[in-house]
């Protein structure tokens, strides 16, 4: 079976990896993707180095929606560092949001490539149009949606306290 990806695709698929693992990590640890300790640092280092990479992947030849997630996490990163600072007393509440937020986008290239390239010989989702692609991120929404409220009903009965 022939390898798809190049070496800088094979680098940016590894980084990528290693960034959802700390994530999954820091929110199982910490409870949230905390960007002043130092799974939270590694997390934003590991994130920033995926998307940066992206810009240099391009099957296709041009700029895709997947490179404009990257630019999105590149920009809502830097608000879920310095959310406290940005937010005030919000401040915990707004870097839970944004810190989980670039992680989501995170996951929706992820779930689109796996579906569209695996397994190599016969994959799964003829295109990024595909029900099963659709289906997949809708189901990364609600995902999304239950592990944000979680962490937003968590910091709200730690503050309670």
């Amino acid at each position: 079976m022939p390898n798809h990806l190049s070496p800088l695709g094979i680098f940016h698929t590894v980084i990528s990896i290693l960034a959802i693992i700390v994530a999954f990590i820091a929110l199982f640890r910490d409870g949230k993707i905390d960007p002043a300790n130092s799974r939270g640092k590694w997390y934003v280092i590991l994130t920033i180095l995926t998307c940066l990479t992206s810009f240099g992947i391009r099957k296709t030849g041009h700029f895709t929606p997947a490179h404009g997630l990257s630019v999105l996490v590149l920009v809502i990163l830097p608000v879920g560092i310095y959310a406290h600072r940005i937010f005030g007393r919000y401040g915990n509440a707004a870097q839970i949001v944004a810190m989980t937020v670039t992680l989501m986008l995170s996951f929706v290239p992820a779930i689109t490539e796996t579906l569209t390239r695996l397994p190599i010989s016969n994959p799964i989702a003829a295109s990024e149009d595909a029900p099963v692609v659709k289906m997949s991120n809708g189901i990364l929404l609600l995902v999304f949606l239950l592990l944000l409220a979680f962490q937003l009903i968590k910091l709200r009965k730690t503050k309670g306290a």
